[in-house]
């Protein structure tokens, strides 16, 4: 017999084998098992990886914001010590600026005010400007509404107490009056 008569023969004893076909099926199913196990364990794979990379970036983002804003306490505390030096300013009279006695703790009071200013500007606080703007109420806290036909209703007429935002959120909101329509 030649080698190809041979092969061809072997090929025609396989397929009349059936006590093979059970065990070819088995392995077959075992192998699509086993595959379908590994897909699955790939994807597991996959998100927890995207699992970990999102709270990494999470608590990178909450370090930057705890570095961004770890002296919000600490500089709404400092505010009223601001506003009570800016209350002391206006209230010393022009003829006491001028006095030779006082010039001196007036100009004094007036470069800590400048110092302090600036202070807040190299920390990312700065002041809300509110006089004649309309009515924000994620920056303002409208205290009275004032009747006015000079302004448009929902204007800013008057700020009591004024806002600051520390980076770009609301460290203390501006207290304001407010214009309304007059009766």
């Amino acid at each position: 017999m030649s080698e190809e008569n041979l092969n061809v023969e072997n090929t025609e004893v396989v397929d009349q084998l059936p006590e093979d076909a059970p065990v070819a099926d088995a392995s077959a199913e075992r192998i699509a098992a086993l595959e379908a196990e590994l897909a699955t364990a790939k994807q597991d794979i996959l998100y927890a990886h995207a699992d970990t990379q999102n709270v990494r970036r999470r608590l990178e983002k909450e370090l930057a914001d705890t570095r961004a804003y770890a002296a919000t306490n600490f500089a709404r505390d400092i505010l009223s010590v601001a506003d009570n030096l800016s209350r002391a300013l206006a209230t010393i009279p022009a003829d006491l600026r001028e006095d030779e006695k006082f010039k001196g703790l007036v100009v004094g009071l007036e470069a800590t005010g400048r110092e302090l200013e600036a202070v807040f500007g190299r920390n990312g606080i700065s002041r809300i400007e509110s006089v004649g703007q309309p009515l924000d109420p994620n920056k303002h806290q409208a205290m009275m509404e004032v009747p006015s036909a000079d302004a448009a209703p929902g204007t800013i007429l008057i700020e009591m107490q004024a806002g600051y935002m520390i980076k770009d959120r609301l460290l203390r909101p501006a207290m304001v009056s407010v214009a309304k329509a007059p009766e």
